[in-house]
């Protein structure tokens, strides 16, 4: 009876020490953190709030004030100076570190002593007509000294001389028409094109492989002039003394045209001037729209079509060369321009993060401007040095971000992004382990109208989620957030109810970050109204009328946009840097490349005969976007069961998150362009400016219609449809369950 009472006894003690046990465990199980981890998101939202609400336009306009009272060209001692003072205000907000950081770049300037400019001479040689040697300077800039005349960067030397031809705007589709349907060879000849719709280097390209001996660009009022608007100072819109710098060269992402690939210290080989990768080979000049009448009311040859015709008084005749009673006349080009190897400097300030320093969030924009550079690039600049003070006055508070933030003044953009593209180089083994995103400032605005952002889609959820939480600048609009005016004003069409979001294609600082190394990149700025208002960029850009009163008197008084960009875009950085999981949106990303892939495959389907005859298809391209699809879901739904108290489940998600970017890169570039490595995004071969998704796929199918051999050329579709389909499968794979 003793055994069987004590048997009872040990029972009942194991009975009564598991059901605590499993009580403990429930207790446990349903108290333990989960994925919302209010206190940390109530914390970076009071943060946030605070450095949002610390950011004054009043402070944004001080600084654009002072950045633009001298010009500041890349590789001049004023920029130095501005360089300087940059570094010295950064380390006064109280950033961790600042250093400046030089590279010996080739740079370009005119010959002082032998000023570019365009003549028309006669038979005899003598000049009854030359351009404009400078812009007429604006009222109260009569005494600064160093501005620089309008010039187009990198132009070889050379004085052509021959029969003038006219070419629209020099795109691809222009010389082929001129060509082919109205019969005129520009081989051996001058021809003069307008600014506008493409990036002025494709341009000169397409004039090269044309045969011109040299190429004439100017500013036409159909493209420079907004209607009803008068010309500066009365208003923005460009004179006709105003002419557009800007560099033509034709780099593809090889940054310093001699270190192409590698970062141009003193240390590093270089290529001859003459072998540099992307220079011209014809000369290149930029005159302003009252020159251009002079060169173009006498032309010859035929009328053109309607779309060709710009708003000057004449006849936009195509040529080759002038009327009968100007026949002997010929234009001539006398270009004296000198390529140096110069030496530049980047500002580069961090805040060290505190939980993971190794992981960067990085605010770049370029500070060099072609004169004072009131828009561009300066209303970019100046919000740059805005949030680098909210953020130093956050840290004198004892705030500080999760992930180390690294700001960027960059130097050279204007020659060609060399500054960032040179920094880039420096630092990809780093960049490319640890930078979470990138987010470019260049220019705050482009025009008056509402925001514009362009992205990667991995970011679109982060961007609507932010400006939800900005107000509205516009007068009127009071109670409404950023969103809901950007909504209303530019809504996606089609197939969401959204504000539209863009593609990232090139032009800025960005291209070195996004497009060759993978890193998730955003830009965020005011712009006019796209339906509305035709005219290219904004009127005066690139020009010596882009000055501080251009903003402060008619793009922004008040400053109240300036401040909204700078709080979209210091937003982004502190929630990349700040939050605990990282917010990135793979499902985004589905979604876009469900519509790229669409998208691409109707234009290839434009081609149903050569399609079928070649054996072309795009089937493997939707299986792949449609297991990208089922993977980003998946993670997304193990991203809500997340365990947000173990810091190496967090970490795992988070570098899944960053490297998705990476996945798109191919080590082996784009054809033709190696240092163009993004399988989904990279500039147009045709136009610099323009984002193409799929772009080996587009230019291949682009390239279809003027192959001298079409089975080769449909031969060249198929593998690019191969790569894409690999690399989107092969990133559906980064997010699938670690093994």
């Amino acid at each position: 009876m003793r055994n069987e009472g004590r048997i009872v006894r040990w029972i009942w003690w194991l009975v009564v020490i598991t059901a605590f046990f499993l009580v403990g465990f429930i207790i446990g199980w349903f108290a333990r953190p989960t994925h919302t981890h209010t206190e940390n998101e109530a914390s970076s939202s009071h943060h946030l709030q605070e450095f949002l609400d610390e950011m004054q336009a009043s402070n944004i306009r001080a600084h654009l004030r002072k950045f633009t009272r001298l010009p500041h060209l890349a590789g001049t001692k004023q920029n130095l100076v501005l360089a300087e003072w940059i570094r010295d205000e950064w380390q006064a907000f109280g950033l961790d570190s600042v250093e400046m950081v030089p590279y010996d770049v080739l740079l370009s300037y005119p010959n002082p002593a032998l000023p570019n400019y365009i003549s028309i001479v006669d038979h005899a040689g003598n000049e009854v007509f030359s351009s404009s040697l400078a812009e007429p300077v604006p009222e109260g800039y009569e005494n600064v000294s160093d501005i620089v005349p309008p010039y187009s960067a990198f132009s070889p030397k050379g004085q052509p001389q021959g029969d003038l031809v006219y070419v629209n705007y020099g795109r691809t589709e222009d010389f082929f028409q001129l060509e082919r349907d109205m019969g005129v060879n520009v081989t051996g000849k001058i021809v003069i094109v307008r600014y506008g719709k493409i990036f002025r280097g494709n341009k000169v390209k397409n004039a090269m492989l044309a045969g011109a001996t040299g190429i004439i660009m100017f500013s036409d009022p159909a493209d420079y002039h907004a209607p009803g608007v008068q010309t500066y100072p009365d208003g923005w819109n460009l004179p006709g003394g105003g002419a557009q710098r800007g560099n033509v060269l034709n780099l593809n992402g090889a940054g310093d045209p001699l270190t192409p690939g590698y970062p141009a210290k003193e240390y590093t080989y270089r290529s001859s001037p003459e072998d540099g990768v992307g220079l011209p080979k014809i000369p290149v000049h930029p005159i302003g729209f009252f020159d251009a009448i002079q060169l173009l009311k006498n032309m010859g040859g035929q009328l053109p079509p309607n779309s060709w015709r710009g708003a000057l008084n004449v006849s936009y005749r195509t040529g080759p060369g002038y009327t009968d009673a100007f026949k002997t006349q010929k234009v001539r080009m006398n270009i004296h321009t000198d390529n140096q190897v110069t030496r530049i400097y980047n500002v580069i300030g961090r805040i060290r993060g505190a939980e993971e320093p190794d992981r960067y969030v990085i605010l770049g924009g370029h500070r060099d401007a072609w004169v004072f550079g009131g828009v561009d690039p300066i209303s970019g600049a100046a919000v740059v040095h805005e949030a680098v003070r909210s953020a130093g006055k956050l840290l004198s508070k004892g705030w500080r971000p999760r992930r180390t933030i690294v700001f960027a003044s960059w130097d050279a953009e204007e020659f060609g992004l060399l500054g960032s593209t040179e920094w880039a180089e420096d630092n990809a083994k780093l960049l490319q382990e640890r930078a979470v995103a990138y987010i470019n400032a260049d220019s705050s605005m482009e025009g008056m109208y509402t925001l514009r952002v362009d992205c990667t889609p991995s970011l679109h959820t982060l961007v609507y989620d932010l400006t939800k939480q900005i107000a509205s600048p516009e007068e009127g609009e009071e109670g409404l957030s950023l969103y809901e005016s950007w909504h209303k004003r530019d809504n996606w069409t089609g197939d969401r109810d959204a504000p539209r979001i863009s593609k990232l294609g090139s032009g800025s600082d960005f291209e070195a970050y996004f497009i060759r190394l993978g890193i998730a990149s955003g830009r965020a700025r005011y712009t006019k109204n796209r339906r509305t208002e035709k005219y290219s960029s904004y009127p005066v850009y690139h020009s010596v009328y882009d000055t501080f009163e251009l903003v402060d008197d008619f793009y922004d008084p008040g400053f109240q946009r300036h401040r909204a960009v700078a709080q979209v875009r210091g937003a982004l950085v502190f929630q990349l840097a700040h939050a605990l999981v990282l917010p990135l949106d793979a499902s985004q990303y589905a979604g876009a490349l469900r519509k790229y892939t669409e998208t691409i495959a109707q234009l290839g389907h434009t081609h149903p005969t050569e399609m079928e005859t070649y054996g072309v298809s795009f089937d493997s391209l939707f299986s792949a976007t449609e297991n990208f699809t089922a993977a980003a879901r998946g993670f997304h739904e193990r991203l809500k069961t997340l365990d947000t108290t173990n810091a190496l489940q967090v970490r795992q998600a988070n570098d899944q998150l960053m490297y998705l970017e990476r996945a798109f890169i191919d080590p082996l570039g784009l054809p033709g362009r190696p240092f163009y490595r993004h399988v989904i995004f990279a500039p147009s071969s045709h136009n610099k400016y323009a984002g193409e998704s799929f772009p080996g796929i587009y230019d291949s199918l682009f390239a279809i219609g003027h192959a001298a051999n079409p089975g080769d050329a449909w031969q060249e579709v198929r593998r690019q449809i191969s790569i894409a389909s690999f690399t989107v499968q092969a990133a559906a794979m980064t997010l699938t369950l670690p093994a």
